[in-house]
């Protein structure tokens, strides 16, 4: 299942689908054909009441048969920010240089269809741009506890805080987050 999820291709669940449910692929690409003309939640949960899907196998069966063969929607942090302003896209090359300019054993890759920092196998930050907001994600959640007085004056949510697409990025609060975040 590793393989599965780190390459993205949906398909990749198949071998096991046919492994716990005994049946070859052929056959589950005919149920989906006959539940064709139902919601993406209708699809899954007959899967799982009927069939004893779990969650993933559920999801990779059905998207696939709705014509999503991958998870993956972006190569590169190009084209994640393809999409969005570019003031946006400006805070966020800055955000990761900062950071990348003080971190460089960190590997930026995209995770969660997400722009994501990590060190080895142990993500340390996160971000994701969002209508009119940017959202940074130290992966520690005693981060943010840490630093509240830090972070007052931001909008501090459960495991992010929310900056402006147009944010005068600040160094040495990503620096501390991401040494924080790194222990």
């Amino acid at each position: 299942m590793a393989a599965a999820r780190s390459s993205g291709d949906r398909a990749a669940h198949f071998p096991a689908i046919e492994r716990k449910h005994g049946l070859p692929m052929a056959h589950w690409h005919a149920v989906m054909a006959e539940l064709a003309g139902r919601t993406y939640a209708e699809q899954v949960a007959f899967l799982r009441e009927e069939h004893g899907f779990s969650q993933a196998h559920a999801n990779a069966l059905v998207m696939y048969s709705r014509g999503s063969h991958s998870s993956r929607r972006y190569a590169d942090v190009d084209g994640y920010l393809a999409e969005y302003p570019p003031q946006a896209q400006a805070t966020v090359r800055t955000i990761l240089d900062v950071i990348g300019s003080s971190y460089p054993d960190l590997d930026l890759v995209m995770a969660w269809n997400k722009p994501m920092l990590r060190r080895g196998s142990q993500y340390v930050f996160g971000l994701a741009v969002v209508t009119d907001h940017i959202l940074l994600a130290p992966f520690d959640a005693r981060v943010l506890q840490e630093m509240a007085p830090r972070l007052a004056g931001y909008v501090v949510l459960r495991k992010t805080v929310r900056v402006p697409l147009d944010w005068q990025v600040d160094a040495d609060l990503l620096h501390e987050m991401v040494r924080r975040a790194i222990g």
